[in-house]
């Protein structure tokens, strides 16, 4: 491990799912679902991947996990190529990295008892012996999720959405990962509880070192955990920055428009909201240019035949648009 290093390298990264049609199945049509996404995540730090349905969030999710076969880029664990590594050699990198999904409901084998079902990494990587020692580190698990070690013999129908979701946390960590992938791991619960998920997360990524890719469509959820935010639409980062500067000072329209839907708990606070009009363009006929003009409030011709990239608008802060921002909230273009 080098320590100056990041622990994970995203660059130009590309997916792009055919359609087939017609009598012969040819291939018609292509999704771009990810369409060159670049991003560095470090040891201990929480990257999160926001934006709306459908834009290729979780797509990168599961290509980094190669779940999926990359169409283009590079994808490095600690310095090693790991897109197009061989299958047979994937076994240290799936202990490396890890996923926590979705759904809490459908992740858990639900024919398992919990003990089994964090014993199955620890058996497959061998990191126990015998009987007693595989007991005794699957309650050191339960007690890090802050779950009653005797609950490991129960089934997971016989827990809450929370405790289930406290579980699949469990099974991530199992293995030693330096790296957990959490795919809207707390959309699917209650507000009080994803609180607590978030908090433990947060407990266990200090006390382990774990490095976060946070995948969620709430910024809401995203501004309490995160160290670093990129923002996706339609397949590409259209703005990435420190959490701080991101919700303070966003440069990209598209941003803007989803910071300002996110609710403000103080009743007397004024909030301008920006509606976007129109339908997200499909990912299988992306538009010209920058493929947020077709939205965008602020679309001047550049943008309609001249797709911008990532530049820098401030320290460790980067936005790919024409437009430029000076204070007072004016927005002007920025010459070609």
């Amino acid at each position: 491990m080098t320590p100056n290093r990041p622990l994970l390298s995203v660059n130009g990264l590309k997916k792009h799912f055919p359609i087939h049609g017609g009598i012969l199945g040819q291939v018609t049509a292509k999704v771009y679902a990810v369409d060159g996404v670049s991003f560095d995540i470090n040891r201990g730090e929480t990257l999160s991947l926001v934006g709306e349905s459908g834009c290729g969030k979780s797509t990168v999710g599961k290509a980094i996990l190669r779940l999926y076969d990359v169409t283009a880029g590079e994808v490095y664990l600690d310095g090693d190529r790991i897109d197009n590594m061989p299958a047979g050699k994937l076994r240290p990198i799936r202990q490396r990295i890890q996923v926590v999904f979705q759904d809490p409901f459908s992740s858990l084998n639900p024919r398992m008892k919990v003990r089994d079902i964090l014993a199955e990494p620890l058996i497959n990587f061998r990191m126990a012996r015998g009987r007693k020692e595989l007991t005794e580190k699957v309650g050191e698990l339960m007690d890090k999720v802050r779950l009653p070690r005797d609950a490991m013999f129960r089934f997971p129908h016989e827990f809450s959405g929370g405790q289930r979701q406290r579980i699949g946390i469990a099974r991530a960590l199992a293995p030693g990962a330096d790296l957990i992938i959490c795919d809207e791991a707390v959309s699917a619960l209650d507000v009080s509880v994803k609180a607590q998920i978030i908090n433990l997360l947060a407990d266990l990524q200090d006390e382990l070192g774990l490095a976060l890719l946070f995948i969620s469509h709430d910024l809401a959820t995203v501004e309490h955990l995160t160290h670093r935010v990129a923002v996706m639409y339609l397949g590409k980062i259209v703005e990435l920055a420190d959490r701080r500067t991101l919700f303070a000072e966003s440069h990209h329209p598209y941003t803007r428009a989803l910071l300002s839907a996110v609710p403000v708990p103080d009743p007397t606070a004024k909030r301008q909201r920006i509606i976007l009009t129109g339908d997200v363009p499909s990912p299988i006929n992306p538009p010209s240019g920058c493929r947020f003009h077709t939205r965008c409030p602020f679309a001047f011709d550049r943008c309609r035949s001249e797709e911008p990239l990532l530049r820098p608008v401030g320290e460790s802060h980067v936005s790919a648009c024409h437009l430029d921002h000076v204070p007072g909230g004016q927005v002007i273009p920025v010459a070609a």
